[in-house]
């Protein structure tokens, strides 16, 4: 079987969220599939030889074309519906889109099959979330067509299977719920490399620790008043555990500017704590398990989430998580995390102050956290996936 992957998700230098979801996933497909024969598709204007050469092995061949994105996507694709990405891989007998793309094939009467993942469908479900850009950028694609015209749909969880089934018409049974892996297995650090991240971001202090965009979504505005809450507690004395007292916790924000976050950093600005909260930017993937390693607790109120790979991550490096009770993340961290309404930052707050505090508690997130990791492979996940490609081809 000719098995074509859109891996324009791979363009960007730095991974994160989809691609990396993207490299891990197609990574263990090739690695566990010896028998069928994979084209990827790429495009870019710049020369990515280099950085796509990894891709290349006996049985998966890279290809793609040149255009400047914007021309390939609205005028070619779009507009034209030009070229047809499986002719331009020299024919395959199954299509397999990692992500939302504007992807023009050939239709039903030449035999292709279709496969679309679908991480989460946040853009039809809370639009006011995003900027206009990428609203527009959305409807533009008309994902829900695209959906309904698929042989079959990957969705990263029961939470965004019941979105696709409600939101775009799609009947059940043409869904599969395929759980993502872990990004992340715990390894011991070396000591100069702690200290040269520790320098970096000058993290000296205890610290609540947050990854993701700086996006409306992920309730940063909700966090940061739940830190202020915390931090007006100043130096009550704490007889058990991690801190002695609030005085010097910090707040560590880790990850990319997104969109309409102008209300976060004034809501930064307005807190009397803004100097002990943190935007430490981007970070590598070292980085961000140093962070994970240190972090006093981690902290992910967010609205809504697909699936939700940063608190498994803490999970993995034994770092007990608050999170939302809303969307999948209840399904994903199961009891392994405290849960709160992300509507309520009083509540936010309650529960991080009882997981900094409680010796006990700590101890029993941290366990189950660790077991629950270990349910989430990158292995299971690729085959899955490898039976879902039979069954539809």
């Amino acid at each position: 079987m000719k098995i074509g992957v859109d891996i324009r998700v791979l363009m960007d230098k730095q991974y994160s969220g989809i691609s990396e979801y993207t490299a891990k996933l197609l990574s263990e497909i090739l690695h566990q599939d010896q028998n069928n024969e994979y084209k990827l598709f790429y495009n870019s204007y710049q020369d990515l030889t280099e950085r796509l050469s990894v891709w290349e092995r006996g049985n998966a061949q890279v290809k793609g074309l040149h255009y400047p994105n914007k021309i390939f996507n609205y005028f070619l694709q779009k507009i034209l519906g030009y070229p047809l990405i499986d002719q331009v891989l020299g024919g395959v007998d199954l299509f397999w889109s990692p992500h939302f793309n504007f992807t023009k094939l050939s239709g039903p009467e030449s035999g292709l099959k279709k496969v679309i993942t679908v991480h989460d469908l946040s853009f039809l479900r809370y639009p006011e979330f995003f900027s206009r850009r990428k609203n527009f950028w959305h409807q533009s694609l008309g994902v829900i067509k695209e959906l309904q015209a698929a042989e079959a749909i990957v969705a990263v969880s029961e939470n965004t299977k019941n979105d696709i089934i409600e939101l775009a018409g799609v009947p059940a049974d043409k869904i599969s719920i395929i759980y993502s892996g872990n990004n992340v297995t715990k390894r011991d650090w070396q000591p100069d490399e702690v200290n040269a991240c520790v320098e970096k971001f000058g993290l000296n202090n205890p610290y609540i620790l947050y990854v993701g965009n700086i996006e409306p979504r992920k309730n940063i505005s909700g966090l940061i008043k739940a830190f202020n809450e915390i931090k007006g507690l100043g130096e009550e004395a704490i007889q058990s555990g991690v801190v002695n007292n609030y005085e010097n916790l910090e707040l560590v924000l880790a990850g990319a500017p997104g969109w309409k976050n102008t209300r976060i950093y004034s809501d930064w600005q307005a807190s009397p704590y803004r100097n002990s909260i943190k935007f430490i930017g981007y970070v590598s993937a070292n980085e961000k398990e140093i962070l994970y390693s240190r972090a006093a607790v981690f902290a992910y109120p967010s609205f809504y989430e697909g699936f939700g790979f940063p608190p498994l991550e803490a999970m993995a490096y034994g770092v007990p998580v608050v999170c939302s009770n809303v969307s999948s993340l209840p399904e994903i961290v199961a009891e392994a995390a405290v849960m709160i309404n992300p509507n309520e930052p009083s509540e936010i707050a309650q529960a991080l102050q009882l997981v900094l505090t409680d010796n006990r508690l700590r101890e029993k997130l941290i366990a189950a956290g660790y077991a629950r990791t270990r349910l989430f492979t990158w292995e299971k996940a690729a085959a899955e996936y490898l039976e879902l490609f039979k069954k539809i081809a």
